[in-house]
């Protein structure tokens, strides 16, 4: 008989893909301009003009049997140590190349990472709201998902409920900060605050317990004064799973990395694993033209100016006219408390107005919506009015 877990995943899309495909068939029917679609965190703004000329001048000028051919399993040399330098300098860390595995995404390296860390029925927690995907990519690697719920309204990290979660066979805790779906940032206070927990337990039980920070969003925050930790500067036993995917608008290429932290002592052991790991899944060698670009563009950003002004307008909007919003710190999503007590239906009553949002219960965020802004600022000046008919439709 085939897997028939395979068989569920490949037959029933995620909520988000789901939405999407309906987005794209509805445009089709109805006209793309009369469609607000919500629904993916696909990046609306153009990669920087200095990464399509580094392409360019790569293909143009580079060896061609060597930019079309393998490089080492856990990725160029070179580029690990650009990675390594930008990272030293920038976070205060003494990471060398050793430290990195260049992967084809954030997914790749979560995938990488809980394969490398997990025994069968090893404990993984995260935070609800989270990404969907968290579940099926510890359950797939043999551990068990055991999502905490934040605090209610703030959707920071309830200590007392994670406390609770902890258990002698807990391997592992994701953060995701900025935070999708909710666009929370967690502070200093609550790094140093969750890294002292992870040392408590770690020593009442006798084995580390492992921070893996998911961290594609990074660089999308909005205020001076919004600082996303780095995890590895608080805690030894951490690893970074990072992706170029939204700070270059280049979520089609697939280029990230781990980064594990060198100061955990059984560093050599556990980069070892992320190698195995890799190599057991097959995600060696990420593309090498990609790998060659990061060297030259790995301090660049898109212009997200754009999608703080997104996230301004839509706020000031949706707050207006009556609903419950968290303001989000980064990231592009908005994430909306639902006028009645099934999020789904909700977004099936959103469907009348042609508004495609995504309902928080697969998010572990039950009563809530997702709502992706990283869309074309006209598109989103449309769709006002009918978020406001949407909400008078509720009185």
């Amino acid at each position: 008989m085939i897997n028939q877990k395979n068989v569920q995943l490949g037959t029933v899309r995620s909520c988000i893909r789901e939405l999407f495909e309906y987005g794209k068939k509805r445009k089709a029917e109805m006209g793309e301009e009369n469609v607000f679609d919500f629904s993916i965190g696909n990046p609306n703004v153009p990669t920087p003009p200095e990464v399509n000329a580094a392409i360019k001048e790569i293909v143009d000028t580079y060896n061609p049997v060597f930019l079309h051919g393998y490089t080492s399993a856990q990725g160029d040399f070179e580029t690990r140590k650009v990675l390594a330098d930008y990272t030293n300098a920038r976070f205060g860390t003494k990471l060398n190349a050793d430290c990195f595995y260049i992967t084809c995404g954030a997914a790749a390296s979560l995938t990488i990472v809980l394969n490398a860390l997990l025994n069968e029925g090893d404990e993984v927690i995260t935070f609800a709201p989270f990404f969907p995907e968290y579940k099926v990519f510890t359950e797939h690697a043999g551990g068990k998902f055991i999502p905490v719920k934040c605090e209610e309204d703030t959707f920071h990290i309830d200590f007392s409920r994670l406390e609770s979660a902890i258990t002698a066979h807990t391997k592992g805790v994701i953060i995701n900060s900025p935070n999708n779906p909710s666009g929370v940032v967690y502070t200093e206070d609550e790094i140093i605050k969750l890294a002292k927990l992870l040392e408590k337990y770690s020593k009442k039980y006798g084995n580390p317990i492992y921070l893996i920070a998911d961290e594609p969003y990074r660089e999308l925050v909005y205020d001076k004064d919004t600082k996303v930790p780095y995890v590895m500067s608080y805690y030894k036993h951490s690893l970074v799973c990072y992706s170029y995917s939204k700070s270059l608008s280049l979520p089609g290429e697939r280029i990230g990395y781990v980064g594990v932290n060198n100061e955990m002592p059984d560093f050599s052991e556990v980069y070892a694993a992320v190698c195995g790991a890799g190599r057991a899944l097959g995600f060696v060698c990420a593309p090498n033209l990609f790998q060659q670009l990061i060297k030259k563009v790995y301090n660049l950003t898109s212009d997200i100016s754009i999608y703080k002004r997104n996230r301004d307008k839509l706020y000031s909007a949706l707050t207006e006219y009556g609903f419950k919003v968290v303001k989000p710190d980064g990231a592009f999503y908005m994430f909306v408390k639902s006028p009645e007590k099934s999020a789904v239906d909700f977004c099936e009553r959103a469907k009348k107005y042609e508004l495609l949002i995504v309902p928080g219960d697969d998010f572990g965020g039950e009563g809530y919506v997702r709502i992706s802004y990283c869309v074309a600022p006209e598109m989103l000046e449309r769709s006002l009015p009918a978020f406001k008919k949407l909400a008078e439709s509720y009185r």
